[in-house]
Parts: C-alpha cells; structure tokens; sequence
C-alpha cells in the first residue's frame, strides 16, 4: 500500500535529491543505496518530505542539523514524528554529529530496526 502524499511536494523533494548534506549524501552513498532493502531518499510522506524511507520495514530515517535541537525545532519534529506514525511508520533519527563521528554505529542501528522490524526470510 502507498503512503498519502502531497503531489506539490514533488518538486521540492527532487530539489533535495540534488542538494542533499554533507551528511545525508555519506550515509545514501556509503551505506543506504546499496542496502539489501531498498530505501528511497528524499520520499514524499503526508505532509512532509522524509529523508530516507524504507516501504519493506516502513523506517523513515532522518538525519537532522543543529536546527533540530532547539525549543522550536525539537517541538516541531515531535509533531511530525507523531504525524508519520499515524500511517504505521517508525521514525529514527540521528544527528549530523552522528554520521559524522560514529557513522559505522549509525548503520548499524539502522541495520538493526530495519530486521528487527521485518521478516527475516523476506530480507
């Protein structure tokens, strides 16, 4: 089944395809566009534009910069969080300081949620 989504997101998630972060272009090339289940990055959801996501174990991975960790940006993103999992997703999230200090750490976690949350014969 296909997630809901705004078709005048399009646009702007083809523009965040291009101009991806320093970090968001490590962990796609280096790790998740040759993972074993396919992810999609930049992929529109309801009213946001996820920054990775993948349908077989319904992750959404976001990879989030310093704008993130204030008042406001921490309250908006627990909106969001709760607003993508009203259509059955889980949603992690790491730090750019993350990818950019344990990335081997980072893809392990997410190697981990990803079989924790599917089968492991259809992996």
């Amino acid at each position: 089944m296909s997630l809901p989504y705004k078709h005048n997101l399009i646009s702007t998630a083809r523009t965040l395809r291009k101009n991806m972060t320093p970090q968001e272009r490590h962990l796609w090339y280096d790790f998740l566009k040759s993972y074993p289940a396919r992810f999609q990055r930049q992929k529109a959801i309801g009213n946001y534009i996820a920054d990775f996501y993948c349908h077989k174990a319904n992750l959404i991975v976001e990879v989030d910069g310093s704008q993130h960790f204030t008042e406001k940006g921490l309250a908006c993103d627990s909106v969001r969080t709760e607003q993508l999992q009203e259509f059955g997703v889980t949603v992690i999230r790491f730090s750019n300081y993350d990818v950019n200090t344990n990335f081997y750490g980072v893809c392990s976690e997410i190697d981990r949620v990803v079989k924790e949350r599917i089968n492991a014969e259809e992996y």
